[in-house]
């Protein structure tokens, strides 16, 4: 992408609020032909500068008041992650409308509630599959008028609907609406409220129909302080020299967070992954040095190493398995001394670079990875150690749409394995007493949820503490420790108090094992349904020589539910009795999100899979058990 420091214009040198679309303007300032964004295009790399991108952000802004767009207007963005998705983010932003993401999985239905929910009267769809279920459920969205499309191949020339334009047609009409009213967007810009409604995030969704989460530009710019000026994540904080890739959907907190935020306050470099499909290759092509993954992506790097060892020659193989066994060792060293080197694992460290972690970082795409993190969902404090001892700096954070992802994090050589850290300053924190759920307050706590006063009523008190729905623990007075989700606990008929997520975290350490939900609600012992990792799984049984032919007919195999229960038993040893899985049912399927057994974000709808396979459940149970 090419243009002009000039198309940069002018205005107040500080404007009362600072948004992310005005930090986007001020970078392009004083750092103009600096590459911002980086998105594949035909196979090759495409560099957008900072004076590229505030351009679009301004077209983009200008389109939206020539659509009718107003200040407090919504405005819907249907698209993997590209560069478009952020320039209608920040085009919206400046002109004091708010984005409202959807996921790119979801089905027609769920558009449609969103759609509507939120009154979005602009869509910005990436192309015909998008504008299919847009089209689908137009005559329920009132309010919305117009779709633009990204991709125009088979929607041009063969769609003839009103409410359609292409985004080229979007910037021409940018352009003129610029040229008629050329301070039209800076203006609007520059007189942002810190109580302007900056973006509506839907939550999950994994226990009733979507909430709109309403994050003001306070909310935003609180995020920013703390997570990238004060550097509560990063030390030192983010900056010009990080590289980040782009590849968890931005309609989730945490992706927008170390993409769009990061990238305007701290001038870090975005890099668009292709698809969700080719992570692994686009890591290896960017080495980014800063990196967030949720639990699944780091459980599946980790079964991709035991999936690539077990296809090396013989001699690769025990090389690389003595040095990831000097890692254990490392990794273990690092979890006493809280991320630290020690004289010794530092000498290790350094001779295993040159025979093996330089090597497989590499292939990674983690050989520059300064900062590394993890959440949005609980992670087995197995895999965090195992890329410690790699040498990849791990933290685990924690945060919720509901606190703009402000709540707690591990920080640099304050590491505390098993735990979420420390609370970030400026933060309120604490543990009820009573229920032991984890509550915060500060001024990134969200305005409540979108045209819903009573679910807002259920999570904030009068005096602004948030209800996160989490419950946890103090651990050595300073670090938090999240236990479960309060609406997870299990009881048993016994009456104990048992945590599902913990031990299925550490059935889910596992390389052969994807997913896990223990049951056992009322019930005399746990129990699980496992789904098998695909791809691991079928490497072990290929090296075996076991033939399958599906999904299933892998899953019924008895040497594969053999393989499983050694994973079971091998969890079980480190279980309390009454947390130990009594027995277990394989899968017979990968769970979807279009089947409804997973949200968007991938978390599994616990109620909706123990329904759907019911018959594994009574028959782990025994008919009219309690």
């Amino acid at each position: 992408m090419t243009a002009t420091a000039d198309r940069v214009r002018s205005g107040p040198t500080a404007p009362t609020t600072s948004t992310p679309a005005t930090r986007i303007r001020e970078q392009a300032r004083t750092r103009g032909d600096a590459v911002a964004l980086r998105d594949k295009h035909l196979g090759v790399w495409r560099e957008w500068t900072w004076v590229d991108y505030w351009e679009h952000v301004q077209l983009a802004g200008h389109a939206l008041l020539a659509l009718g767009v107003t200040p407090g207007d919504r405005v819907a963005i249907h698209s993997e992650n590209r560069p478009e998705w952020l320039i209608t983010d920040m085009g919206a932003l400046a002109v004091r409308a708010a984005s409202v993401g959807v996921y790119p999985t979801n089905p027609a239905a769920e558009v449609a509630y969103l759609l509507q929910n939120s009154g979005a009267t602009v869509l910005l769809a990436e192309d015909q599959e998008q504008v299919d279920k847009a089209l689908e459920v137009l005559d329920q969205c009132p309010d919305l008028r117009t779709i633009v499309y990204v991709e125009p191949r088979g929607i041009r020339g063969r769609y003839d609907h009103e409410a359609l334009m292409s985004w080229e047609e979007f910037l021409a009409l940018g352009a003129a609406h610029r040229r008629e009213h050329p301070g039209a967007v800076d203006e609007l810009a520059d007189a942002a409220e810190p109580d302007d409604l900056a973006t509506l995030i839907y939550t999950s969704g994994t226990t009733g129909p979507p909430k709109g989460a309403m994050l003001t530009v306070r909310n935003v710019e609180f995020a920013i302080q703390v997570l990238v000026q004060e550097g509560a994540f990063t030390d030192p904080p983010p900056g010009p020299d990080d590289l980040s890739l782009s590849y968890l959907p931005l309609s989730h907190v945490a992706e927008r967070i170390f993409t769009t935020w990061f990238n305007a306050a701290a001038g870090t470099q975005v890099n668009f992954a292709e698809s969700i499909e080719t992570v692994p290759q686009n890591l290896r092509e960017v080495q980014p040095t800063i990196l967030f993954g949720v639990p699944r992506i780091w459980e599946k790097l980790l079964a991709s190493v035991d999936t690539r060892l077990s296809g090396a020659t013989r001699l690769k193989r025990a090389n690389a398995r003595f040095w990831l066994k000097v890692a254990g060792g490392i990794g273990d060293t690092l979890v006493r001394t809280g991320g630290e080197h020690t004289a010794k694992t530092r000498l290790l460290y350094a001779v295993g670079w040159l025979f093996c972690y330089r090597a497989l970082r590499e292939r990674l795409g983690m050989r520059r990875v300064r900062y590394a993190s993890s959440g949005a969902a609980p992670v087995a404090p197995e895999v965090l150690k195992y890329f410690m001892g790699l040498g990849v700096p791990m933290h685990e954070v924690y945060g919720m749409t509901e606190n703009t992802a402000v709540a707690t994090g591990n920080r640099p050589g304050r590491v505390r394995l098993g735990t979420v850290g420390e609370a970030h300053p400026g933060t309120e924190v604490r543990v009820d007493e009573q229920t032991g759920e984890i509550l915060t307050r500060h001024p990134g706590v969200f305005a409540g949820y979108w045209r819903n006063p009573e679910a807002t009523a259920a999570v904030l008190t009068a005096d602004g503490w948030l209800h996160t729905g989490d419950v946890g623990e103090w651990v050595e007075g300073t670090h938090l420790k999240i236990t479960d989700r309060m609406k997870d606990i299990i009881i048993t008929a016994g009456g104990k108090n048992i945590s599902p997520s913990m031990i299925e975290n550490e059935l889910k350490a596992s390389p052969y094992v994807k997913e896990a939900i223990v049951v056992g609600d009322g019930k005399k012992f746990l129990t699980a349904l496992i789904g098998i990792e695909l791809d691991t799984v079928g490497e072990w049984a290929q090296r075996r020589q076991l033939g399958y032919s599906t999904y299933r007919d892998l899953t019924e195999k008895p040497e594969v539910q053999a393989l499983v229960k050694s994973v079971v038993d091998d969890v079980n040893t480190r279980l309390a009795s009454v947390e130990q899985v009594k027995a277990f049912r394989l899968l017979p399927k990968e769970l979807d999100h279009e089947d409804g057994e997973l949200t968007a974000t991938q978390k599994v709808k616990r109620s909706a899979v123990t329904t759907a396979f019911a018959d594994l459940v009574d028959g782990m149970y025994g008919r009219g058990a309690a």
